[in-house]
């Protein structure tokens, strides 16, 4: 039975996009949103993150599931916003900027 699904993607390459406008539809750049059976979500998520397609950008997926709040929340490639599961319920939790090299100063 089909349900709503919505794929997220940032900085991604043009053929994932192409593939993804095949099931769904780009409603604002890089946000696709399209109602398809669990098998086709599946299919679509092993796109995503098949081998070298999301190098630099990243991606989130939102389905219905079976949990308190009524869908779960799937990501690839590097974000700050990472879902964590908190006694059944996914927050997200914003991750600090990436470590940078600080200048040491002199005497």
């Amino acid at each position: 039975m089909p349900s709503m699904v919505v794929i997220a993607t940032t900085a991604v390459p043009d053929h994932l996009r192409g593939a993804l406008s095949r099931w769904t539809s780009e409603v604002v750049p890089g946000i696709f949103v399209g109602s398809v059976s669990a098998r086709v979500r599946d299919e679509l998520w092993n796109a995503v993150t098949g081998t070298g397609t999301v190098t630099d950008g990243a991606a989130l997926l939102v389905h219905p599931a079976p949990t308190e709040q009524g869908y779960a929340v799937r990501t690839a490639g590097t974000r700050r916003r990472v879902p964590v599961d908190f006694e059944g319920l996914t927050l997200i939790r914003m991750a600090g900027p990436p470590m940078t090299k600080r200048l040491q100063s002199g005497p």
